[in-house]
Parts: C-alpha cells; sequence; structure tokens
C-alpha cells in the first residue's frame, strides 16, 4: 500500500474523526508518510490508526494519538521542542513540520540510528536526535518551549518539569500500569505548574537508563 491521494483522504479522514482537527497538524500529518517508519511485516497496516510493533520491544504510537498530542502542544511554529522517546522517529517528523527545532532522545542506540537514517532520507534537518536516558531529559539544551513524552511515567518526571520554560507546555502519559493511563497537558506558569487531563491512553513505560542495546 502507498500513501497515494486515497490513502490520505482516508487516512486524513480517520484522523478528524477522532478528534484531530487543527488543520496545520492534519497538513503536517498528510505530509509526512507514516509508511517511512513501519517496516517488515507491518508495512501493510502503516495508514491504519492503530499502533504497531518496532524493534527493541517497542511501538509506532497510532496516528490519532500522535495528532492530539501535537495538537495538545499549540505549536506556532517557532518553538524549540524536546521528544523523550524516539522510537520509530514518527513523532519528531510530524514536530519537525510544525516547530522551529526538535531534539529528540531515545534508551535504544538502534531505534536512534534508524530514526536518523529516515530523517536524512526525508530531509529533515531540523531534527537532532540523541542516545540519551530521556527521563533527565538534556540539560544541556534546555530550556525548551515544548516537551513531549511518548512513554508513561507515574509522574511528571522532575528533571523534565524543571526544563521547560515559563509558558511552555508539557504533553505525557501518566499512570502506574498500561491499563491506567491519562494524557495530560503542564502548563509552566510563574507560580508553578498548571495541570489539564485529556484522555485515557496506552503507552510502554518510561524506563530508566540506557537500554543493554546501547
Amino acid at each position: 500500500m502507498s500513501f497515494d491521494a486515497e490513502a490520505k483522504m482516508q487516512f486524513v479522514f480517520a484522523l478528524r474523526s477522532q478528534g484531530v482537527t487543527e488543520q496545520s497538524v492534519l497538513q503536517a500529518m498528510e505530509k509526512i508518510d507514516r509508511g517511512a517508519f513501519v517496516t517488515g511485516y507491518f508495512t501493510e497496516r502503516a495508514y491504519e490508526d492503530m499502533p504497531l510493533p518496532i524493534p527493541c520491544g517497542q511501538t509506532i504510537s497510532q496516528p490519532s494519538v500522535v495528532g492530539l498530542m501535537t495538537q495538545a502542544l499549540q505549536l506556532s511554529g517557532r518553538e524549540k521542542v524536546l521528544e523523550v522517546g524516539t522510537g520509530s522517529g514518527y513523532q519528531a517528523a510530524i514536530l519537525s513540520q510544525l516547530a522551529r527545532r526538535v531534539y529528540t532522545v531515545d534508551r535504544h542506540r538502534r531505534l536512534v540510528a534508524e530514526a536518523r537514517r529516515v530523517f536524512d532520507t526525508l530531509d529533515l534537518s531540523n531534527i537532532t536526535a540523541f542516545t540519551a536516558d530521556g527521563s533527565f531529559g538534556l540539560p544541556d539544551q534546555a530550556p525548551f518551549d515544548r516537551i513531549l513524552v511518548t512513554a508513561a511515567a507515574e509522574d511528571p518526571p522532575g528533571p523534565l518539569l524543571a526544563q521547560l520554560r515559563i509558558g511552555g507546555i508539557m504533553v505525557l502519559p501518566v499512570g502506574q500500569s498500561d491499563a491506567v493511563q491519562r494524557l495530560i497537558r503542564v502548563t509552566r506558569t510563574e507560580q508553578g505548574y498548571d495541570y489539564d487531563e485529556l484522555r485515557p491512553v496506552r503507552f510502554v513505560p518510561l524506563v530508566e537508563g540506557l537500554a543493554k542495546d546501547s
């Protein structure tokens, strides 16, 4: 299956039906071919609204969740964004269309290397990918205007909250198990942090330390 005009139309319709309505986000997701980030047995399902397995026991999130998380960041095009959990690289590629600069980190060296290859192929020059423990963020590049976490923690990690610029937004799943998780949006203010609960989700857990394959 190719990301042709008909596939794009069905893809965007599915996104809209799940609440992804911001035009800039829809345009970015129409431009970035999810099929470039899905390999092997699951390539035929790249344009379905479902999560799919990728190497290292991780997943590529379902497109509607990618769209909703991106939409929740309220990007204007000028932001410096940190993504924790590169995975396939698909989410970072979407962000690259909507932000000035994207830094993405993953604990799996293999995933970062493969994502970099796709970024190069697609000529996405405003993404920098690192192999690192994402739970500690990237202190050397902080502060960030936006932070997106694609793995679930029990609570928003303190180091990430500290790296969020005042006025900045972080979107992440929180929950103690994969059965009970909520997507939340954290806005940093002069007085502290405001929290908004967005929707139930299911993500892999946020794990500290580098993976053994790194």
